[in-house]
């Protein structure tokens, strides 16, 4: 579950893209705390995600609160990918959050996006190619929907495409973190 913050009026209109910076990923559940309904009054607008992937595309992380160790895991793989090693101790996450906001997100609310050739792109980013999104997996590309992953699919590796996972976070990929997947993933994968 995604939280940007309270995106939402009183009639539960979506009003803003987002009300911060610090765009994160929760747990649905942790420490049997209970949420009510989504998009409650002075409650943040809760965004559900297919899966983690789906969530850095959008430009996500995970929680330091509910998910500490996998904030960790994160931070230290983006610090390796993106910061030189004598300012990787001072680099804060709202520091991280900045560099995040500016490759996630453009003036008026719209999706930061950047070309670059298919085969430069590590296991779990996702991209647009020909209108269709696809998650970058082991030997092929699977195309997304809100139900799940679909039959694998070639695509050229020579192709340009739109990467939609931000670039730092696909560095941090490069670097050997992995975002969660669907089960869909794993099943399309053998087919």
């Amino acid at each position: 579950m995604g939280n940007r913050g309270i995106l939402h009026d009183d009639e539960n209109r979506i009003v803003r893209p987002w009300a911060h910076k610090g765009w994160v990923t929760c747990l649905l559940e942790f420490k049997g705390i209970k949420r009510p309904k989504p998009f409650s009054k002075g409650n943040y607008s809760e965004l559900f995600f297919l899966d983690e992937a789906t969530a850095f595309a959008a430009g996500h992380r995970p929680c330091a609160y509910c998910q500490r160790v996998r904030h960790l895991e994160f931070k230290d793989a983006w610090l390796r990918s993106n910061v030189e090693p004598e300012h990787r101790a001072s680099t804060s996450m709202p520091d991280i959050d900045k560099v995040l906001h500016a490759e996630r997100a453009i003036s008026g609310g719209g999706k930061g996006t950047y070309d670059a050739p298919l085969a430069e792109l590590p296991q779990g980013a996702i991209f647009e190619h020909e209108e269709i999104a696809y998650l970058v997996a082991t030997d092929s590309y699977l195309p997304w929907s809100f139900e799940g992953y679909g039959t694998p699919y070639r695509i050229d590796p020579r192709a340009t495409v739109k990467v939609l996972t931000p670039r730092s976070v696909v560095r941090a990929f490069t670097e050997g973190f992995m975002p969660k997947l669907h089960p869909s993933a794993t099943a399309a994968a053998f087919l």
